[in-house]
C-alpha cells in the first residue's frame, strides 16, 4: 500500500485544520498505534517528562495538546489528591478517548479535560506550577506563539517541559532508524489506521526545529535555565525551562 502526503499540508496555512481533522480520524486507534509503533517505550518517555516537571502534592499542572491524556494521568500521580491537572486539546475525539481513560482510572476528581487551542489558552496568567506538552508542539501552527502562551500561564518559578520526537545523531543508528521511521512506520500505520496520518508523523519531524533551535525559541519567549536531554539514543528529546 502506498501513501502520499502533500508537504504543504504540514507546513502551510492549513496546518491547524489538517492536524485537527487527522487526529479526529485516528483517535479510535491512536493508543494502540502508539504502543505498537514505539514498542511501548512511549510510556517510559512520558514518565521521564512527568518527573522533569518537578511537581509537588497539591500543585496545579497544565498539559497542552493532551490528546488521550496519557501524560495528564502521569502528572495526576505527582500532584496527588489535593492537586489538579488540566489537559487541553483542540481535537474533540481525542479528548473523548482521554476522558474514558480518566474515568476508568478514577481520576475524574483530579483531571479536567478542556477543548481549547494551544495558541489561545483559556486561563489567567501566572496560574500553573508546571506546563507540559508531549508530542504536540510540532503539530501547532506557530511554535513560538504556543511557548509564549505556556510562559504566560505559568507561575513565576514554574517549569515548562516539552517531550517531542527528534532524529538520532549517532551513526549507524540514525540510518537504521530513518529506514524504520520513513519507510516502515507509514506502512505499518496504514495497515491499522489512516495511512496519511503515519506519513505525516515522519514528515513533521523532518521539518521540526533541531534541539538547539527549539531551545533558542524557548529562550526568546522568556524561559531561563533552558536545557534538553535525549532519550533512547536521541529518538525523542525533552526540553525544559523556567519562568523567572
Amino acid at each position: 500500500m502506498s501513501v502520499t502526503l502533500d508537504e504543504s499540508q504540514v507546513i502551510g496555512e492549513q496546518k491547524r485544520s489538517y492536524v485537527r481533522d487527522m487526529f479526529a480520524r485516528i483517535a479510535p486507534r491512536y493508543d494502540l498505534l502508539n504502543s505498537l509503533l514505539s514498542w511501548r517505550i512511549h510510556h517510559y518517555w512520558r514518565g521521564v517528562a512527568a518527573r522533569e516537571a518537578r511537581l509537588r502534592p497539591g500543585d496545579i499542572a497544565l498539559d497542552v495538546c493532551t490528546g488521550t491524556a496519557d501524560l495528564a494521568l502521569r502528572l495526576a500521580r505527582q500532584v496527588g489528591e489535593q492537586g489538579k491537572v488540566i489537559g487541553v486539546d483542540f481535537c474533540l475525539p481525542m479528548l473523548q478517548r482521554g476522558w474514558q481513560k480518566v474515568r476508568q482510572r478514577g481520576r475524574q476528581e483530579q483531571i479536567t479535560l478542556i477543548l481549547a487551542d494551544a495558541l489561545q489558552l483559556p486561563f489567567a496568567s501566572d496560574t500553573f506550577h508546571a506546563v507540559t506538552v508531549a508530542f504536540g508542539i510540532r503539530n501547532v501552527a506557530d511554535i513560538r506563539a504556543a511557548f509564549a502562551e505556556m510562559w504566560r500561564v505559568l507561575q513565576p518559578g514554574g517549569r515548562v517541559v516539552c517531550l517531542e520526537f527528534s532524529l538520532p545523531r549517532l551513526q549507524p543508528f540514525r540510518a537504521l532508524y530513518e529506514l524504520y521511521f520513513y519507510r516502515l512506520l507509514p506502512r505499518i500505520g496504514a495497515l491499522f489506521s489512516h495511512g496519511d496520518a503515519y506519513l505525516y508523523l515522519p514528515t513533521s519531524v523532518r521539518y521540526f526545529p533541531e534541539r538547539e533551535r527549539l531551545a533558542q525559541i524557548m529562550q526568546e519567549v522568556g524561559f531561563t535555565e533552558v536545557q534538553w536531554r535525549e532519550l533512547t539514543l536521541g529518538i525523542v528529546c525533552i526540553h525544559s525551562g523556567v519562568k523567572p
